[in-house]
């Protein structure tokens, strides 16, 4: 990790760019750069943050705050009207997370350790949580095509959805938080044994949490408003872009955090890490921008195109499969991140505005 706070260089870099009017590809480069620390020191001083105020309100900080930096990025997208990025990113997360970042863990955990084992029931949990959350934001998409061409309709379906799984996020909560824990740390939805962070004053923590905030809404606005330049350029899609690589920019930190644990032979955070973090944004961060979209006055609706829900639900499910038998293998693994690449591959073909 710390590595990886080499790359805060960048960020006067993309200052620069943006003020001196150095194109907007060196702008768009430097500022993803720049953003993939950020989060990661985001991700540290609320872990920091968790360990001092004790198992129950920890768990509920890092529940509340786990995917801060997706949530900068797409609030800053709303802003700028670049609604299909926003849903694509959405879609992209939990896919990078239950195939890629989960496939990635258990390949290489695995090709360490041979078979790993798991606490099948904890993980269990997360795997059924997350086929109903695919399911839950994936019903409106279902319906709109029926309900169109009548919007206010559409955008009632939205809301009344959204405010269902927010509860359901909440009432997840209750349940974990309620949960016997012994020296654990919440990672999405589920409790698990923390690996080691840094320990760091609350002070401290929130200094390093404001200022990678207002970092990460700097640089936000400068990737989201040099990217219509850098997919001209390139032939990428909005679209592409949104379900790939932002995504991957914005948790970048997070998913070495989860390959990392899985080679050090802790599946059970390993796993906790990439369900529990689909779980927030498909739970908390998809149905919390269509109302922070309301305000900001560019309404979002969860309506998806069918490629996008496919994908989702279908990964939803293979997740769950191999939280099942409580073991895991590198070939598991494989395949999870071999049907990563082919979507990407898919998407990438993919036109705009299914």
């Amino acid at each position: 990790m710390k590595g990886i706070r080499l790359l805060l260089l960048f960020f006067p870099v993309a200052v620069a760019a943006e003020l001196l009017h150095w194109g907007d590809l060196v702008i768009f480069a430097t500022s993803a750069l720049a953003i993939i620390p950020i989060a990661g020191l985001l991700g540290e001083a609320t872990e920091a943050l968790a360990e001092k105020t004790g198992p129950q309100l920890g768990g509920l900080l890092n529940a509340s705050l786990g995917n801060a930096a997706e949530l900068i990025i797409t609030i800053v997208a709303i802003t700028a009207g670049k609604m299909e990025l926003v849903k694509a990113s959405i879609i992209g997360s939990i896919l990078g997370n239950l195939l890629f970042v989960l496939g990635l863990s258990l390949l290489l955990g695995g090709i360490k350790h041979g078979s790993q084992r798991f606490d099948r029931s904890r993980v269990s949990l997360d795997g059924n949580m997350v086929i109903l959350a695919a399911i839950a934001i994936s019903i409106p998409s279902l319906f709109n095509e029926l309900i169109e061409p009548n919007f206010q309709r559409v955008e009632t379906l939205s809301l009344t959805t959204a405010a269902v799984v927010l509860v359901l996020y909440v009432l997840s909560i209750i349940y974990t938080l309620r949960q016997p824990v012994t020296n654990h740390v919440s990672h999405g939805a589920s409790i698990e044994p923390s690996h080691a962070g840094p320990h760091w004053s609350v002070s401290r923590a929130l200094l390093i949490m404001v200022a990678a905030v207002a970092g990460l809404a700097v640089m936000s606005e400068y990737l989201v408003g040099s990217l219509e330049v850098v997919t001209e350029t390139f032939g990428l899609s909005e679209f592409f872009v949104g379900i790939i690589l932002v995504p991957i920019i914005g948790n970048v930190a997070e998913h070495l955090v989860a390959v990392q644990v899985a080679m050090k032979n802790q599946m059970d955070l390993s796993l906790s890490i990439a369900l529990g973090s689909s779980l927030q944004i498909a739970l908390f961060v998809a149905p919390l921008l269509v109302f922070i979209s309301l305000f900001l006055g560019n309404p979002m609706t969860l309506e998806f195109n069918h490629p996008e829900v496919l994908a989702m639900v279908a990964a939803s499910i293979i997740a769950a499969f191999v939280a099942v038998d409580g073991r895991s293998n590198w070939l598991e693994g494989a395949m999870l991140i071999a049907v990563y690449l082919i979507l990407g591959i898919g998407f990438f073909f993919l036109p705009a505005m299914v």
